[in-house]
């Protein structure tokens, strides 16, 4: 669609749905590595307890990446773009203290995939928490610090 941004293209036609399992993708601003850092990372990390703690979303798996996060949920309440934004915003901000920076720290947009209820979600928690294997940042997953699966 001409004239569009990217991301008022992602929100064309999404629509969130209750107890619908999600694939949700961020990326930093300029795909910056800010989560080399694990310890930058486990902010992130703490702002998807939170939305679980808060009834938002069951948590079935992520990994956060240098540059990116994937995170299966469940939704529970509320909408994707609601729980997106929450989790960014104040994940930016956890990081932005931490470190001492200023500024936009994700992409304005979003990816979502909604699963199909036959989809094997084992099998996609596998690719999910798998990233760094496949990006070569680790020789076993185990060496990974930021991943998680309920299944694992």
């Amino acid at each position: 669609m001409p004239g569009l941004s990217a991301s008022h293209r992602l929100r064309i036609g999404r629509y969130a749905e209750q107890n619908r399992i999600y694939l949700l993708t961020a990326n930093t601003l300029k795909r910056e590595p800010v989560f080399k850092d694990c310890t930058l990372g486990r902010l992130v990390v703490h702002q998807f307890m939170q939305a679980q703690k808060e009834g938002f979303a069951d948590t079935l798996a992520w990994v956060v990446m240098p540059d990116h996060f994937h995170w299966l949920i469940q939704l529970q309440r509320g909408s994707l773009a609601q729980l997106m934004c929450q989790t960014k915003s104040l994940s930016t901000r956890a990081i932005n203290r931490a470190i001492g920076r200023t500024g936009s720290l994700w992409q304005q947009s979003f990816h979502d995939r909604a699963l199909r209820k036959d989809e094997d979600l084992v099998k996609l928690a596998r690719y999910v928490v798998a990233n760094p294997l496949r990006a070569g940042l680790v020789e076993k997953l185990g060496d990974y610090p930021l991943w998680d699966a309920i299944w694992v």
